[in-house]
């Protein structure tokens, strides 16, 4: 385990393998780095120097009192600022969305993937009243449910998929562990709208992910955000939905190598 500390002083965990150039993992909401890379980091090492970081609140990684996105954006920045060099930085789901913030906080940004996590309006992902009903479960300490709602209602994950995730015991304990972090970040996303401006100056090339099963909402907003940067493009990974990782391992990975090996 590596550490680094960010500007509020908080020390965030991370961890390298393989060989090459250098290639940064950012979970998402309910994730940490030993989940959601679990089925494809091995293949990354093998063409990569991959670090995989605990976001914070989460493994080996610190925590504040005080959260904002900004703090997480300025902690992917310092990962990718202690590696070195160019860094290029691959984020999923609510961690494609401190990707992304980050890349306006450090200059050592190699190629930005962003695998749907970018809302055009943060506010269109959740039904009325789920955010309170979220609360009331987590208030509950019933993290289950809070991890099943946000799957069905939010990712509106198929049933199989979410199957499929429960019944890896080992990962699913980690995400009930992490659970008691999703919603704060879940009102920090309802807050969250795009802002084309803040962007137009950003020159790191950019790939935006998109399942081609996945509700049509991610399609719009990978569009809209590839749009709004000077140099990206939406690829569609078919049969897909929000967790190819898990379900199409070689069809992930072979995508985000074509861009990354890009010339």
């Amino acid at each position: 385990m590596l550490t680094t500390t960010s500007l509020d002083s908080t020390p965030i965990a991370f961890w390298r393998s393989g060989q090459g150039p250098p290639l940064l993992l950012v979970h998402g909401a309910t994730a940490d780095h030993t989940t959601t890379w679990r089925f494809v980091l091995d293949t990354f090492a093998q063409r990569f120097t991959v670090y995989a970081m605990d976001r914070r609140g989460r493994g080996g990684s610190g925590d504040a009192a005080a959260y904002d996105l900004l703090r997480e954006a300025e902690d992917v920045a310092a990962v990718i600022d202690a590696i070195g060099g160019r860094v290029h930085v691959l984020g999923h789901s609510f961690g494609a969305l401190c990707a992304l913030e980050a890349a306006r906080l450090t200059p050592n940004l190699g190629r930005l993937i962003l695998y749907e996590g970018v809302p055009l309006r943060g506010a269109e992902l959740y039904p009325a009243g789920l955010t309170d009903r979220l609360d009331a479960l987590a208030n509950a300490g019933d993290w289950e449910g809070v991890l099943v709602a946000l799957y069905r209602e939010v990712v509106e994950m198929p049933p199989e998929e979410l199957e499929l995730m429960r019944s890896d015991g080992v990962a699913w304990a980690r995400r009930l562990s992490n659970a008691p972090r999703a919603p704060r970040e879940i009102r920090t996303e309802e807050d969250y709208t795009f802002d084309p401006a803040r962007f137009a100056n950003m020159r790191t090339p950019t790939l935006l992910l998109v399942g081609g099963d996945s509700p049509p909402r991610e399609l719009r907003n990978a569009t809209g955000i590839a749009e709004a940067l000077p140099d990206a493009r939406v690829a569609i990974l078919p049969g897909q939905q929000h967790v190819a990782m898990y379900t199409a391992p070689d069809l992930f990975v072979a995508e985000v190598v074509r861009f990354l090996e890009q010339g």
